[in-house]
């Protein structure tokens, strides 16, 4: 049987949390989102008290590129031995720290000060080991599941579909008072082309990066 766990991690600067979910399909685990580095000590406390051990977790799935989602995703590839997984298009948010690559320019000071406050350094970056897009099948992984894009918050952001009707989905969607899609996007018409997408689907339950997860038809409802 499949379990998903949720594991929140702090951000930094009193900045709240994101989500990280563990899934574990008879002790063979995914990891969706490694969180911000500013907690690893933690993550890693959660990791091992769900039973995850090195040569038990298969993949490390991000559903985009920003730090307090791809922050301890390297550090976990090599404590783990288990490979990376994300969308082409956030690569260089990855390999080279640059968060908004594929976005809209900020001004310089933000631009700089993002990765410090982050902790998102040199020891952070990393080439994933797949890429993944629409249509990508994770039952290799002993995850059965399926990639969608959902572009809006970044251009290279994904939903992972389970079978059952699970939709991990990254930052499109937050459930901080109630659901809605999260008020950092960059391109909204994108982001409202992918939620019109989703209503080909058959979702259930919403596991979003920022707050509870919730009913897909209880965003649909006030939409």
């Amino acid at each position: 049987m499949t379990e998903i766990k949720t594991i929140r991690v702090l951000m930094p600067y009193k900045l709240g949390s994101v989500n990280c979910y563990l899934i574990n399909n008879n002790s063979n685990y995914v990891l969706i989102d490694s969180g911000s580095s500013n907690k690893r000590i933690e993550l890693e406390q959660e990791l091992e008290n769900a039973g995850c051990k090195s040569g038990d977790l298969k993949l490390i799935v991000l559903t985009h590129g920003d730090f307090d989602h791809i922050g301890n995703a390297a550090y976990l590839r090599e404590k783990y031995g288990c490979p990376i997984a994300m969308h082409q298009d956030d690569l260089e948010m990855a390999e080279h720290g640059n968060m908004f690559a594929n976005r809209k320019q900020p001004n310089i000071l933000i631009r700089t000060l993002i990765p410090m406050l982050s902790g998102f350094g040199k020891k952070e970056m990393f080439k994933p080991d797949i890429f993944i897009a629409d249509g990508h099948d994770l039952s290799a992984f002993d995850f059965d599941s399926t990639v969608l894009s959902i572009p809006g918050h970044s251009l290279g952001s994904i939903g992972i579909l389970t079978a059952n009707g699970d939709l991990f989905c990254g930052d499109l969607f937050e459930n901080l008072k109630k659901p809605s899609l999260n008020s950092i996007m960059d391109d909204l018409v994108a982001a409202n082309a992918s939620v019109e997408e989703l209503k080909r689907y058959e979702i259930d339950t919403v596991y979003p990066g920022h707050g509870d997860p919730f009913l897909m038809e209880q965003f649909l409802s006030n939409h």
